[in-house]
């Protein structure tokens, strides 16, 4: 996906638009990701498992890491 500073976007906006995509465009201030452009005909569905192979889960993803007793009085 490509990746566009807010400013040069900001001058840029019409002529990315007509460009646009399938992958979209991540849009960055200060180097860092804040919006992501996606054309309307993109169906969700195709979003679905688009990580999968990509993400590793470590650990227990249902717990917080912290014991506590909720019956215990503090």
């Amino acid at each position: 996906m490509r990746m566009i500073g807010a400013t040069k976007f900001k001058e840029q906006c019409l002529a990315l638009l007509d460009d646009l995509d399938q992958e979209g465009l991540v849009i960055t201030k200060r180097g860092k990701p804040v919006a992501c452009l996606l054309p309307v005909g993109r169906q969700h569905a195709d979003l679905i498992g688009s990580l999968r192979h990509k993400v590793e889960i470590r650990g227990d993803i249902l717990s917080t890491g912290i014991k506590w007793d909720a019956d215990a009085e503090s």
